[in-house]
C-alpha cells in the first residue's frame, strides 16, 4: 500500500461532494491485550460517488482532470479518544473499475500533528487496511441519484480478491443503520479492528500537496485501479489552508 502526506486533521471531510452522508466511528484494539488504543491517529480516504479520487491524477481514476492533485474531498485524520475511537462525517463511498466499495484506513502509532493542522508520518505506520459494506447496502446506494450516473464498472464483494482476503482472517464490514426511512436520509456506520502496537513499517508517500499545489512522487507507483482486486489509486493529502505547507519531502 501507498501512503500520501499531508493530511487535514478533521472530522468533516465531505466537502462540497454530493452523495449519502455516512457518520462512521471507528475503535482500535490491541491484539495483544484487547484493550482500546487512545491518542493514535487514524487516518481515512476514498472516492467519491462517481469513483474518483482527490489528490491524484492517474489513468483509471475517473475524470482526468489534472487540477484534482489539489483536490482534498473525502480525505481526513482524527485522533483516537481514551475508548480507542474516531469519528468521521464522510459520504458512502462509490466505486470505479476493478475494485468493490471500499474505505482506506491508516493508524499512524507515533505521529506528530503540524502546528497548520497536518499530519505527515511516513515511519510509524501500524495498520494499513481497509474496511467494507455489506452488498445489498452498496446495491441501496448506487440506486440514488449521485452514484447512478457512475458509468465505471462495479465490481461485487464476491468478486473482489482484497474483500476476500482480509474477510478470511478478520470482519471488515461496517455495522449500520439507516438515520432515517431510506439510505438517503444518511448512515452512521462503526467498526472495530485490532492493531498490533508494537509493530510499525515504512511507507512511501504518492504525493504531497504544499503550499504552492500538489507534487507527485515519481518513484511511488500511484495508477489506476487496475482489474479485480487490482491496487486503488492513491492521492496527495494536503496541507491546511491558510498555514504553511509542510517542509517534508515528497
Amino acid at each position: 500500500m501507498i501512503d500520501v502526506a499531508g493530511e487535514y486533521i478533521r472530522e468533516d471531510v465531505t466537502e462540497t461532494q454530493a452523495g449519502v452522508d455516512l457518520a462512521l466511528d471507528i475503535q482500535i484494539l490491541d491484539v495483544n491485550t484487547c484493550e482500546p488504543v487512545p491518542n493514535v491517529y487514524m487516518e481515512i480516504w476514498h472516492c467519491n460517488s462517481t469513483g474518483v479520487y482527490s489528490g491524484v491524477v492517474a489513468s483509471g481514476n475517473g475524470n482526468g482532470d489534472a487540477s484534482n492533485i489539489n483536490a482534498t474531498f473525502l480525505r481526513g485524520v482524527q485522533q483516537t479518544d481514551s475508548d480507542g475511537a474516531a469519528q468521521f462525517r464522510t459520504l458512502f463511498p462509490g466505486h470505479y473499475t476493478g475494485r468493490t466499495t471500499h474505505i482506506h484506513v491508516m493508524v499512524h502509532t507515533n505521529a506528530t500533528a503540524f502546528p497548520n493542522g497536518t499530519l505527515i508520518d511516513t515511519t510509524h505506520v501500524g495498520h494499513v487496511g481497509q474496511v467494507f459494506f455489506d452488498q445489498d447496502l452498496i446495491g441501496s446506494v448506487e440506486a440514488t441519484s449521485a452514484y447512478s450516473v457512475n458509468t465505471q464498472q462495479l465490481t461485487t464483494n464476491a468478486q473482489d480478491s482484497i474483500a476476500s482476503e482480509e474477510a478470511a482472517t478478520s470482519d471488515p464490514f461496517v455495522q449500520y443503520v439507516l438515520l432515517g426511512d431510506s439510505v438517503e436520509d444518511g448512515l452512521l456506520g462503526w467498526l472495530s479492528f485490532g492493531i498490533d502496537t508494537t509493530l510499525s513499517k515504512n511507507v512511501s508517500a504518492a504525493a504531497t500537496l504544499y503550499q504552492d499545489g500538489g507534487v507527485s512522487n515519481p518513484n511511488s507507483n500511484a495508477g489506476g485501479g487496475g482489474g479485480p482486486g487490482g491496487a486503488a489509486p492513491n492521492g496527495s493529502f494536503p496541507s491546511s489552508a491558510g498555514g504553511p505547507a509542510s517542509t517534508a519531502a515528497p
